[in-house]
This record gives structure tokens, C-alpha cells and sequence, in this order.
């Protein structure tokens, strides 16, 4: 059993994702559509940062892959609204020291690979069966983050489309089923909460596409 500072530390981190979903989903209710505030993303690079951590702390690779992909997006569409070019000079130290913190932390771990490959892929907690779906849950749910920043680097602005919400919802009911079997908290109270957030950003977005 980890110890509960552990447990403790994704909770936190997975408050700071509930945080933003809570910020986009009240002004999404509020405006009556689908909205894409700067608070989303930077509550999500903040509690993407914490969950990497996490993942490592539990050698659990399946949630480790789903931030790695994450962090860099949530980067990247802060700059799209514009919040780095508001640090003037600042900028250039913020956002280098922002991407080379993954791999500053990854890098004792990398450093021992093989030792640390057999605890993550051979770990006697995690079914091999198992943590290969968790994995298949996390690349799914990663995925809405490149589609995303796909979708907003060809119209030049940070958005975020249905598509987004769809593939959010599927990977999450995935990963809540991970976080089940898992018996893992912090997982199934992030992934429920996040699941019904993702399923009514679809109906706003159905509801208005009725009314046009």
C-alpha cells in the first residue's frame, strides 16, 4: 500500500484538473455554449505536472504516458491565448524552464531504465492485461490534446471543438474502468466528475447547434 502523501498528491493534482473543468464548465453553463478559457489550461499544466509525478511515485506507466503528452499541450495553447507574451522578457526563462521540467524529472529514471522498465511493466500489482488497457485508456484520452492543438493550429486560435469532448468521454470511461480495477481513489473520482463534465460540454454543444 503507498503511503497516504502519495494518494494525497494526486488528489491534489486531480483538484487542480477539477478546478478547471469546474471554471470552463460554469462559463460554458453561464454563456450557454461551449467556452475555452486561459484558467483551463493553466490549472491543467499545473495539475498535469503534479499527476506526472504521481504516476511515477505509484509506477504506474499507464498514467505517466497520458501527462507526458498532455504538459506540452497545455503549453502551447497558453501561448495561442496569448499568456507567455505577456511576461515581456520573462518569457524565453518561463517557458524553457517549463519544458525542460519533465525531463528533469524523467531523467534519474531514465538514467536506470531497465531497473525501473521491470517495475513498471512488471509491476505484480498491475495485471500485464490490465495495464495494457490502461494504457490504450491514456493514449485515447491523450489524443484529444493532439487533435486539439491540430484542430487550433489550422485556425490559428486555441479552441476546443466537439471532437475534443468526444474523445475525452471515451477515454475517460476507459480509465475510470482502469481506476476500478485498480482500486485506485484518486482515479475514480477524478474520471467520473471529469466524465460527466466531458457528456455535457457535448449537449451544450448539440443544443446550440440545433438552435442555429
Amino acid at each position: 500500500m503507498d503511503p497516504l502523501w502519495i494518494f494525497t498528491l494526486g488528489l491534489f493534482a486531480q483538484l487542480l484538473f477539477t478546478a478547471r473543468m469546474l471554471v470552463q464548465w460554469i462559463l460554458s453553463e453561464k454563456n450557454r455554449q461551449v467556452e475555452n478559457p486561459t484558467a483551463f489550461w493553466i490549472l491543467g499544466l499545473c495539475g498535469s505536472l503534479l499527476f506526472l509525478l504521481y504516476g511515477w511515485l505509484r509506477n504506474d506507466f499507464a498514467l505517466i504516458l497520458g501527462q507526458l503528452i498532455g504538459y506540452y499541450v497545455y503549453i502551447w495553447n497558453l501561448g495561442a491565448k496569448g499568456v507567455w507574451q505577456q511576461l515581456g522578457r520573462w518569457r524565453p526563462l518561463v517557458v524553457g524552464l517549463l519544458l525542460l521540467v519533465p525531463l528533469a524529472v524523467l531523467t534519474p529514471f531514465l538514467v536506470h531504465w531497465p531497473d525501473v522498465s521491470k517495475t513498471l511493466f512488471q509491476n505484480k500489482d498491475i495485471p500485464q492485461a490490465l495495464l495494457l488497457f490502461g494504457i490504450a485508456g491514456q493514449v485515447v484520452f491523450s489524443t484529444r490534446f493532439l487533435y486539439q492543438a491540430f484542430y487550433s493550429v489550422r485556425r490559428k486560435a486555441s479552441s476546443l471543438p466537439v471532437g475534443f469532448w468526444l474523445i475525452s468521454a471515451i477515454g475517460a470511461a476507459m480509465i475510470l474502468v482502469y481506476g476500478i480495477f485498480r482500486r485506485d481513489p484518486v482515479l475514480i473520482l477524478a474520471e467520473s466528475f471529469g466524465l460527466f463534465t466531458y457528456i455535457r460540454n457535448l449537449m451544450l454543444w448539440h443544443a446550440r447547434r440545433e438552435n442555429r
